[in-house]
């Protein structure tokens, strides 16, 4: 039996929709199950694995850093490539090169890395299925 693999491309910027919510738990459970993943960030989403987020207090709710425990989408993706890893799958993370010269996010998570739309198709090429998350 082949390992599955799957692709989603992703288009949403860090913390303005729930589409990366649901995008993340998709991910997480089939890297879970070992597949191998392929993500391609373009658009917003080319923010996601930007190395120089920061957490932050919140002063509004009287909460420190520590209280706040605010997450940041690049330690989800980092925590992602962990778990891809530690269950037998790959994840190739691919943030497109034109996006984020746009956004001057070029500093990536390590094991993620820049790309082009060729990726995406190379991708969509080789997965056995493909899931597209636009933004509203």
């Amino acid at each position: 039996m082949s390992k599955t693999t799957l692709t989603i491309a992703l288009m949403d910027p860090p913390y303005e929709s729930e589409n990366l919510t649901t995008a993340f738990r998709i991910l997480d459970v089939a890297a879970r199950r070992g597949y191998d993943l392929n993500v391609f960030a373009y658009e917003g989403a080319a923010g996601l694995a930007f190395a120089r987020q920061a957490p932050h207090p919140n002063p509004v709710h009287g909460k420190n850093l520590a209280e706040e425990n605010h997450p940041t989408t690049k330690d989800q993706v980092a925590a992602l490539l962990a778990e891809t890893e530690r269950h037998g799958g790959k994840l190739d993370w691919v943030n497109c090169g034109m996006c984020v010269d746009e956004r001057g996010v070029s500093e990536f998570v390590p094991g993620t890395r820049r790309g082009s739309p060729a990726d995406l198709h190379a991708f969509t090429e080789a997965s056995d299925n493909i899931l597209v998350i636009p933004t509203k």
